[in-house]
């Protein structure tokens, strides 16, 4: 048990803000079993399509409403999430195998006025080249940046699915977990 309690900052993780749209509030207020199918599709549509923070969904762990304690409201939030991620990253994944087959795709991307395959080879290649899969779960750690160009890029590098999936989720649940210790400080398992 941790003694430390969770300040819940919902400003610093997009709930209170409203900027995001319909899909972040319903994430925002989750309750019950339908709450957590909204988070999981949530983490599986900010894998591949949605430039959206994944820390939006530990604020509904405080009033998730599944009859667990706090602390594993936030476990059962971070697996879950870790797992839509992993399923979205797949999905990308797959995109990724069929477009590194494709040059018109590749050569499309590197003409976008915001190169991101310039971007994304310049970071996410070097933490592949040097650590692998590891590397992936790495960059997906980070808190408050967006998942989505990391995985496209690490797909077109990368060729096993499954390596892939727990690497995403790996580095999704890290994510979460270092959210809640350094910008949160913790969390009060009660």
């Amino acid at each position: 048990m941790f003694p430390v309690e969770v300040p819940l900052s919902l400003i610093s993780l997009g709930c209170e803000s409203g900027g995001h749209g319909a899909l972040t509030s319903a994430v925002c207020t989750a309750t019950g079993p339908v709450g957590l199918l909204v988070i999981w599709v949530y983490s599986f549509l900010i894998a591949f399509v949605l430039p959206l923070p994944s820390e939006v969904v530990l604020p509904p762990a405080e009033a998730l409403e599944l009859g667990l304690p706090v602390w594993l409201n936030y476990v059962v939030v971070i697996v879950v999430s870790g797992l839509g991620k992993a399923a979205g990253s797949v999905f990308a994944f797959h995109i990724g195998q069929e477009a590194k087959e494709s040059g018109p795709i590749i050569r499309l991307l590197r003409r976008s006025r915001f190169n991101i395959l310039e971007w994304s080879e310049n970071k996410v290649v070097q933490l592949s080249k040097r650590f692998g899969y590891i590397g992936l779960a790495i960059a997906l750690s980070v808190p408050g940046f967006p998942d989505t160009l990391s995985i496209y890029a690490f797909s077109v590098l990368e060729e096993d699915y499954v390596k892939f999936a727990a690497a995403t989720f790996a580095g999704s649940a890290g994510r979460l977990i270092i959210t809640i210790i350094v910008v949160w400080g913790g969390i009060t398992l009660l």
